[in-house]
């Protein structure tokens, strides 16, 4: 086992080595489910080892003093550490799960169901052979905190996220929004030292730590942000807590559960606010629960029920819901979320009046996994500066992006380009409105981009007379080229 530092290429290879070692009896979409609880795994087996060492040396070489749980961050109980699975040369995939499920346990407060739900023993597809390769492909390195920064573990989870919304193009925009989209978000969130953050639908967690990233690139203590976030799927909010560890952080709660439905987090006079709410929710997402929503115990129909067959608004909704008196929140959502009618129609409306919506920015087509949906962010603040009051910001962000001949790209300079308008707040022929909410409401409360921002084409087209001249000098030109290729041929007759 390698004792020197890991880059991050390498660390990038080395998780890019198990998916090929999965490849075939494992489909690709499914990958992460196996990998990451084995890297999780590995490194809480490594840092406890290196925990252990530390106090070993300490102690002058007292073995039951180094295994004191003062001296842990969590407990590896007799029988669950790596090693033990490595040295199983039979039914190993029920080795790990006894190990994980023993880790789990011994660790409730933090660790519990953080594993996931696999079918480790599941020998048609995941065969001896196959999990001591693995096992054994895992085992070259030690991922302890001196050898691996959790910054660059995060980095390369993240490389492998993308990885596989790039193998499978199945679901995969579910649980992967591009970094960019994602920085674009946490530009304009803006959180600062002891905010707390709130994604609703954090899947793997991505918005949480780009909010971290927003501190330390500003060099301001992330350790004192407060990080929550809800996740209905299984996988994804376990692969989004061992992330948060991966990453370093400890002050975070990861909910499992239907937010809409069953939100996770209360304060005393109902549900709990926050300084910042984040969230790049499902599209479009149908049979979300309106039926509880009529007389929602959580009050969160504020501006009215959305349909049953769409809950963008409904998420809109609860996020408004979850900011507190000063808060702030930024969302991804379908184009169609602006101008749809009917009941939708009518909470856009009821919003406005409410005057908590500051912008509308509309990103290029095809830059998300998995769908060619061109998207949208909404920003909504609860005060809005005095100079935006009575106003809504519309940006066309339409053309900034690279295309790809697959899928396009919002580049940094796109993501820079469309912050800059963002914090201008001013007219830009082409591409930026400030429009006032009364022009809003003169298209019925419809927030559609192209009815405010309007693209001026220039008219460059010549004159009659022009076009005759050109074509009359074109035809004598054709005359002169004509007769010289006739001088030409005869040469050769």
């Amino acid at each position: 086992m390698s004792k020197e530092k890991i880059t991050l290429s390498q660390l990038e290879q080395y998780l890019s080595k198990a998916a090929w070692i999965l490849k075939g009896p494992v489909d690709a979409s499914d990958f992460k489910i196996y990998i990451f609880p084995l890297l999780f795994f590995k490194r809480l087996s490594d840092v406890f080892d290196e925990e252990y060492q530390i106090a070993l040396t300490e102690s002058g070489g007292d073995e039951e003093y180094a295994m004191l749980p003062e001296f842990h961050r969590f407990i590896i109980p007799q029988g669950c550490h790596w090693n033990d699975v490595r040295e199983t040369t039979s039914n190993i995939g029920l080795a790990i799960e006894k190990a994980l499920r023993g880790i789990e346990q011994a660790n409730q407060e933090y660790l519990y169901g953080i594993f996931g739900d696999a079918q480790w023993s599941n020998k048609n597809k995941l065969s001896d052979r196959l999990l001591t390769d693995l096992i054994e492909h895992f085992s070259q390195y030690s991922l302890s905190n001196s050898l691996v920064d959790p910054d660059i573990l995060g980095q390369a989870y993240e490389y492998l996220i993308k990885h596989f919304a790039d193998l499978t193009n199945k679901k995969a925009g579910e649980f992967y929004t591009p970094r960019s989209v994602v920085h674009l978000l946490g530009l304009i969130l803006d959180p600062h030292e002891g905010e707390s953050i709130y994604d609703p639908a954090c899947g793997t967690g991505g918005m949480l730590l780009e909010c971290v990233d927003h501190l330390r690139e500003n060099n301001e203590d992330y350790r004192t942000l407060k990080l929550y976030g809800q996740e209905k799927n299984l996988t994804s909010s376990s692969i989004a807590r061992m992330n948060m560890f991966l990453h370093g952080i400890e002050d975070f709660q990861i909910a499992r559960g239907d937010t809409l439905r069953n939100p996770a987090f209360f304060e005393a006079d109902g549900l709990k606010t926050f300084d910042c709410v984040i969230a790049n929710p499902p599209f479009s997402l149908k049979d979300w629960g309106a039926d509880i929503w009529v007389n929602d115990p959580f009050g969160r129909n504020i501006a009215g029920v959305p349909p049953q067959s769409n809950g963008d608004m409904a998420w809109v909704q609860h996020m408004i819901k979850s900011m507190n008196a000063s808060g702030r929140m930024t969302v991804v959502l379908p184009h169609g979320a602006l101008f749809r009618k009917a009941s939708e129609g009518k909470i856009r409306e009821a919003l406005l009046k409410k005057d908590v919506l500051e912008a509308v920015i509309g990103l290029g087509p095809n830059i998300f996994y998995g769908t060619q949906l061109a998207a949208c962010v909404l920003v909504f603040k609860q005060q809005k500066e005095k100079h935006k009051q009575g106003k809504v910001l519309f940006i066309d962000g339409s053309e900034q992006v690279r295309v790809g001949r697959a899928q396009n790209f919002l580049e940094p300079n796109h993501v820079q380009q469309l912050y800059q308008w963002f914090t201008q707040f001013e007219n830009v022929e082409n591409f930026v409105k400030v429009a006032f909410i009364e022009d809003i409401k003169e298209n019925d409360y419809n927030l559609n981009i192209p009815l405010y921002v309007e693209k001026i084409i220039e008219d460059n087209l010549p004159s009659v007379e022009e076009a005759l001249a050109d074509l009359k000098t074109a035809w004598e030109e054709s005359l002169k080229a004509e007769e010289k290729f006739k001088r030409i041929l005869k040469q050769f007759i």
